[in-house]
């Protein structure tokens, strides 16, 4: 590139590059055949620029800007020097390398130069806060935009070297705003004369930070707690900190509302699951002592509680029905009390409002007469809950603390779903026991009271119901007397689990029976039976065994409607009894036939339902072979003892599905004594 009229010399030009602390380089154009610009060839470059590149100025100057530099081609840097030379204008560009070839953040300025450019580079990483350049310049605006407060405070030693002071050097004007000053009141004062009690809490770090160049960052509160600053302090020079600071007082005040906001869901959380641990313990409880059992269990570690007792109203008086955790002399005070005593839980059965007591001193207010009140024992706080359902306040829930509470609004929300949650399960429980006091009283009416003593035979029965609540199985079973010797086994089962099945089969067995007294054949009493059912009951369902049994001469007649054969023992063997099976009682046209058996001295016969042996999971025919080992394996003259090893030997389903009913009769053993 050679000198020309409109340039300075260029040896000048070279040695002003060189003087100048930042890089310099300067470009000569290479043009094409139709004279446009294509590439750059590096001219000179200055050993401020060699460092900042980071290689010897030998290996770079001469070389053109495609082979120095080709993974920033297309970025639109050619095309900018090709402009500045083009129209003769200085550009400034701001770039940022991350390439193989080039790193960092840099300030282009590039300025025409005869046919190329000279162009000086500053790498931004490295800017001091000097106003030489423009990129300090920008700097120094870029700081004064900033939200952050920025600070540079030179260290004052004394003659011994150690610091006593800072001065400051430079003040943003954010950092003057946040510290109530103008920039002007700041830059050159002394931080101890100046600023006080923050002085004297930054002075130990800020002397830490100038001698040990370590980074220190910390969040600190005013001295009036009302404003909560983050500082980060950072050695930039020798005895030079820089302060960077902000008021995150707000910032504070939100991650303190998010906390508490968390806080209430994490409760939110803790009590819902209680609650569901709660409804789950009490939806699976069915009688009153399962639903005591859940309350105890599960209610009162729920609720925080240290002790807990249900008092129900039954007949004009609070009676205890459930205590946990209680003295056995509280226990006592509370058996039975008068709805008008002063205890507080008869006062909340009264009127069906919650009342919480925080402390003895106001159990104690709330029973004035020492006399007739009720001892707290070791509890500080009571809450008493109504159990109340449907309008109706079935009694209170006590619940006691070991220490006082102040029992806020969430919490007496929680306790009230807890009080309700058990009065709808007691309610459910107590409307069940009923249910089932019924039910069983009808089975009971239903079957048997007693049977009869046969002579030359004994006889043992058992009954399992599988059924819950007002269900009602449709087993039955019956020993009818024939005359002196003979007499008539039976046992049945009506399809379902009902009021209706169980009616049923009080019709079946009452009819069955005289039936059978009237003196007709086992077949013909299955055949009128049947008839009988069809119109009386047309969509009923029945099976059943009926065995007439003439024990002076050791033999049997049967009939079979739709039931399992009867399982006989002789001696050391024990099978099926072979009798002709007919259809279930309940079929039109069904036709039934006797069939003769013998019955030997010292036999076992056993007759049963079929819930005994199948169910849809296990077969029938499996259920009878388990029958019959256990018969043939059972101890031999005793029918109970029969019954029970039946019982005990896993014969059929496992668990049971449905009810049994089973009769055992030994042959040849006298009536017991």
């Amino acid at each position: 590139m050679a000198d020309s009229p409109d340039t300075a010399p260029l040896a000048d030009v070279r040695a002003l590059l060189d003087a100048d602390p930042h890089g310099c380089a300067l470009a000569r154009s290479v043009r094409g055949d139709d004279g446009t610009i294509v590439d750059f060839t590096l001219v000179h470059l200055n050993d401020a620029g060699a460092r900042f590149l980071g290689r010897p100025r030998d290996e770079l100057i001469g070389r053109t800007y495609r082979d120095l530099w080709p993974d920033t081609v297309t970025d639109g840097t050619l095309p900018l020097y090709r402009q500045v030379v083009s129209d003769r204008v200085p550009v400034t560009r701001t770039v940022y390398y991350d390439r193989s070839s080039l790193s960092g953040h840099f300030e282009f300025r590039v300025v025409p130069f005869g046919d190329g450019f000279v162009a000086r580079f500053v790498d931004l990483t490295k800017l001091t806060l000097g106003l030489e350049t423009a990129a300090g310049a920008h700097l120094y605006d870029a700081l004064d935009a900033a939200f952050d407060g920025f600070a540079l405070l030179r260290a004052v030693r004394d003659d011994a070297g150690a610091i006593v002071d800072f001065i400051r050097e430079y003040v943003n004007q954010a950092g003057a705003k946040l510290a109530g000053r103008t920039v002007e009141d700041l830059v050159g004062g002394s931080l101890r004369e100046s600023d006080g009690e923050a002085a004297a809490s930054l002075f130990g770090p800020l002397c830490q930070v100038a001698d040990s160049g370590e980074v220190w960052q910390e969040q600190l509160t005013s001295p009036h707690a009302t404003q909560v600053w983050e500082l980060k302090l950072a050695r930039v020079g020798v005895d030079v900190v820089a302060v960077s600071y902000r008021d995150i007082t707000e910032h504070i005040d939100h991650q303190e509302q998010i906390a508490r906001s968390a806080a209430a869901v994490r409760a939110a959380a803790v009590r819902t699951a209680a609650l569901q641990a709660v409804t789950a313990a009490l939806v699976t409880a069915s009688t009153p002592d399962q639903v005591y059992a859940a309350i105890g269990a599960v209610v009162r570690p729920s609720a925080g509680g240290h002790g807990l007792v249900v008092l129900l109203v039954e007949d004009g008086r609070l009676v205890l029905r459930y205590h946990a955790g209680y003295e056995p002399d509280v226990v006592e005070q509370l058996r039975e009390l008068p709805l008008s005593h002063p205890y507080p839980a008869a006062r909340v059965s009264v009127t069906g409002e919650p009342r919480y007591l925080g402390s003895p001193a106001a159990f104690a207010a709330a029973q004035p007469d020492p006399g007739t009140a009720v001892s707290g024992g070791g509890r500080q706080a009571w809450a008493f809950l109504p159990l109340s359902t449907g309008g109706q306040v079935l009694g209170t829930l006590v619940i006691g603390y070991a220490r006082p509470r102040a029992f806020d609004a969430d919490e007496r929300d929680d306790l009230m779903a807890f009080s309700r949650l058990a009065a709808q399960a007691l309610q459910r429980s107590l409307l069940f026991q009923a249910q089932m006091s019924i039910a069983a009283d009808l089975q009971r009416a239903l079957l048997p009271a007693a049977l009869p003593t046969l002579r030359g035979a004994r006889h043992a029965v058992r009954y399992l119901p599988w059924t819950h609540g007002a269900d009602v199985g449709g087993d039955w079973y019956d020993v009818i007397p024939l005359g002196p010797d003979a007499c008539a086994l039976v046992i049945g089962d009506v399809a379902g689990h009902s009021v209706k099945a169980a009616a049923t089969m009080g019709q079946l067995r009452n009819v069955l029976r005289a039936y059978a007294v009237d003196g007709h054949s086992p077949a013909a009493v299955m055949r009128r039976v049947n008839e009988l059912l069809i119109r009386l009951e047309p969509d009923a369902m029945a099976t059943c065994c009926y065995l007439e049994l003439r024990l002076a001469e050791g033999t049997g007649t049967g009939v079979l409607a739709g039931h399992p054969p009867p399982v006989l023992r002789t001696g050391d063997d024990a099978r099926q009894v072979e009798l002709r099976a007919g259809p279930p009682l309940g079929v039109r046209g069904a036709r039934y036939h006797d069939t003769d058996f013998v019955l030997p001295a010292h036999s076992d016969l056993v007759l049963y339902t079929d819930g005994l042996v199948e169910d849809r999971q296990h077969t029938i025919d499996q259920g009878m072979a388990d029958l019959c080992a256990a018969v043939r394996s059972a101890p031999a003259g005793d029918p109970h003892a029969v019954i029970d090893h039946i019982l005990s030997a896993g014969v059929g389903p496992a668990p049971r599905r449905d009810d049994v009913a089973i009769l055992a009769l030994t042959v040849g053993a006298g009536p017991p004594a």
